[in-house]
């Protein structure tokens, strides 16, 4: 009987599902956005504004872009772990990719509820 030892963070099945999810919440956002368009499409910026505006819709765009962040942690996280072989380095940049996502997120809160 061969004993199986493994070692790492385990990030694999994880990380495979929140891409396949963030990407399915961004399909679905994008499709739902088109649609809205098309049904109603806006004829100026008040229309557009008055769009966002709606609670929905702007539940909505947060769950796209926090889909997006996520989606872009976890593809930054593997490239860097990938390509970047020095720990220190490496380290840096996935603080540096942290600290602009949250910020991005932040600017995101403040961007859709002060229309």
């Amino acid at each position: 009987m061969v004993k199986r030892v493994t070692t790492g963070a385990h990030y694999g099945l994880r990380d495979w599902l929140a891409q396949r999810v963030t990407a399915v919440v961004m399909v679905i956002f994008i499709l739902c956005l088109v649609t809205a368009l098309l049904i109603s499409p806006p004829h100026d910026d008040n229309a557009l504004k008055a769009m966002f505006s709606n609670q929905w819709m702007r539940i909505a765009s947060f769950l796209f872009l926090v889909s997006l962040f996520w989606h872009a942690w976890v593809g930054m996280r593997n490239i860097l772990m990938d390509y970047i072989h020095t720990t220190s380095i490496r380290l840096t940049l996935q603080v540096l990719v942290i600290l602009s996502l949250l910020f991005y997120t932040i600017w995101s809160v403040e961007i859709l509820w002060n229309l």
